[in-house]
């Protein structure tokens, strides 16, 4: 399996685990010391994956609402063997996402560093 493939397959997990609000999933690709923020909310709202995780399992999922799924993977740029940048999209109720995720590899897996997000609500 080629870098790109490898987290690829770790954007795939992460999409699946936000639409079933699945924590054991994301979980698996997220590094246990990653973060959460975004400047969108006042003041800045930053979270461990302690702190992330728990909100991800009282969320209502959208697969249970039978959304459909809108998720992209826009870009992943490679800074070097160990460190990828990716931009996604994706959306979660009546909220649109742009997520930055960085991307580490240790222990010879790709894991979830920082997850820095845009959001908005939906245009209809």
């Amino acid at each position: 399996m080629t870098e790109f493939a490898a987290v690829t397959s770790v954007l795939e997990i992460y999409f699946d685990g936000l639409y079933h609000a699945d924590v054991k999933m994301l979980r698996s690709v997220f590094h246990p010391k990653a973060i959460y923020a975004t400047a969108d909310e006042t003041p800045l709202l930053h979270r461990t994956m302690e702190e992330y995780f728990p909100v991800v399992a009282k969320r209502v999922s959208p697969s249970s609402r039978d959304e459909p799924r809108r998720d992209v993977i826009e870009g992943i740029q490679f800074a070097g063997d160990n460190t990828a940048l990716a931009r996604l999209r994706c959306s979660i109720g009546t909220k649109d996402f742009i997520d930055f995720l960085t991307i580490v590899r240790t222990n010879g897996e790709w894991k979830i560093m920082s997850k820095v997000f845009h959001m908005k609500e939906r245009e209809i």
